[in-house]
């Protein structure tokens, strides 16, 4: 792997530019990736290094993007050098940004990761779209987000819904301290971190809602040695032979922890709709339905607790 300690800025260099920095380590991160692929980089993959070398010494120099934009001649400090040729030999390498950076963006929200926890993705927004919609906002709504990891269901939901309690379940202890240290930073007070397997620590009828985005892809997909995908934990992405050992576990738990009238709300892969909808309608839940992403793939199907 070619790396920025052989041309990024050579230590010592104390007039080592904003501009020059962003260039060489722009160079790195373009090199590492052409050899990922089998074609040039595209106009996308070059904007996304531009993108990641200027968000990686916007970090080291705690400055914005805007910033390196305005004033490209400013020169780096030694030290600062060092610290980014670090930050971009790390992303060379393929470790994704957030884990870098050790945050993530969700629903406005600016939220700590770490090598415990799933990265926080856009398509993960919808399941709160849905919970918005779905439930009533100025009611003291108790819902259970299954499999928290970094929290972020949960404090989206709690943010945007101050009557709502919010119970986040993570059987990770390391995930759960991820989604504590959330909590406390955001001052989220009616969102509370419980260690557990599921629904395993609730009461029976305790519940009006559930949301969960649990792991549910194969465990032989091929997709688990791309990208980001490699550095996240695997017990947090996979799910049996067919991926749906999780979602199977929830939906089987749901009848006896929701109200009559309780709502449930679950994130599941882009073919893995119909089946989700048959275990819904398997354990009595009615009024069933699946919510597209961005995309227009099924990714999040709901659904209601019958009287029975």
């Amino acid at each position: 792997m070619r790396t920025c300690c052989d041309d990024l800025c050579a230590y010592g260099d104390d007039l080592c530019t904003y501009s020059k920095a962003l260039k060489e380590g722009i160079a790195t991160l373009a090199a590492n990736i052409k050899t990922t692929i089998k074609d040039e980089p595209n106009d996308n993959v070059r904007n996304d290094v531009q993108f990641e070398a200027q968000l990686l010494l916007s970090e080291v120099l705690a400055t914005s993007r805007a910033e390196l934009i305005a004033w490209p001649e400013r020169t780096l400090q030694l030290t600062q050098q060092a610290q980014y040729r670090q930050l971009i030999e790390r992303r060379a390498r393929g470790e994704p940004i957030a884990y870098i950076l050790g945050r993530r963006e969700f629903w406005g929200l600016s939220l700590e990761v770490a090598a415990a926890t799933l990265i926080p993705r856009p398509d993960t927004e919808l399941v709160v779209e849905c919970a918005l919609a779905a439930l009533p906002a100025k009611r003291n709504v108790l819902c259970a987000d299954l499999g928290t990891g970094s929290g972020a269901i949960a404090a989206a939901l709690a943010n945007e819904r101050p009557a709502w309690t919010l119970i986040a379940i993570e059987r990770c202890a390391d995930a759960a301290g991820v989604a504590a240290a959330n909590v406390r930073r955001l001052g989220l007070k009616r969102m509370h971190i419980v260690r557990g397997d599921w629904l395993r620590a609730l009461a029976p009828a305790s519940l009006d809602a559930i949301v969960s985005n649990p792991p549910y892809v194969r465990e032989q997909d091929s997709h688990l040695r791309c990208g980001d995908l490699r550095f996240e934990p695997r017990t947090a992405l996979t799910a049996g032979a067919d991926g749906l050992s999780a979602i199977r576990a929830i939906i089987a738990q749901a009848p006896t922890r929701l109200r009559i009238g309780g709502w449930i709300a679950i994130e599941h892969g882009w073919n893995q709709g119909a089946s989700v909808r048959r275990l819904l309608q398997q354990a009595g839940f009615t009024e069933i339905a699946t919510h597209r992403d961005l995309s227009g793939h099924e990714r999040v199907s709901t659904g209601i607790r019958n009287s029975k």
